[in-house]
């Protein structure tokens, strides 16, 4: 079974792109229920979708693993890349986990993304707060976007 308490700052987030080693250590340094108002915030601040990809919804890929209904995309665009998520405002959990991948890795090198480490969703010390099938589900987004970003490079 996957560790399931947030890392402290350490060698363990030191090959972690930043701005996700940053979250795992603003996770680890609250107790668990700041941990959930942190997962609502980042909830809050996902992105909007942009249009190429709300008016074409069929360009998403659904991550049937979530409890509520979540789409992504990922693009590399010079080595870079680019999540873009949907989840329903009314699915919190869900879109705090979308929120802390797209905050933590859009951005960032393919390589750094295809580098982090699969069990990386359970570094944030949520497992205790959440049902296994919800933690489930962001290692599946996380899944789906490493598959998403090798097929890209190998475009």
């Amino acid at each position: 079974m996957p560790d399931t308490t947030p890392d402290t700052p350490d060698a363990q987030t030191a090959d972690l792109p930043e701005p996700l080693a940053e979250l795992i250590e603003d996770f680890a340094a609250v107790g668990a229920r700041d941990r959930l108002q942190l997962l609502l915030e980042l909830s809050e601040d996902l992105p909007d979708l942009p249009a190429r990809y709300a008016d074409h919804p069929d360009q998403l890929e659904q991550v049937h693993e979530c409890q509520t209904p979540l789409f992504l995309a990922v693009e590399v665009t010079d080595g870079t890349v680019h999540l873009y998520f949907s989840a329903p405002k009314e699915a919190p959990t869900t879109r705090g986990f979308a929120g802390i991948l797209h905050t933590g890795l859009d951005g960032q090198p393919a390589q750094a993304v295809l580098d982090v480490p699969e069990d990386i969703p359970f570094k944030f010390g949520l497992a205790e707060a959440v049902s296994p099938l919800r933690m489930r589900g962001m290692v599946a987004m996380l899944s789906r976007i490493k598959r998403q970003t090798r097929a890209a490079l190998a475009v």
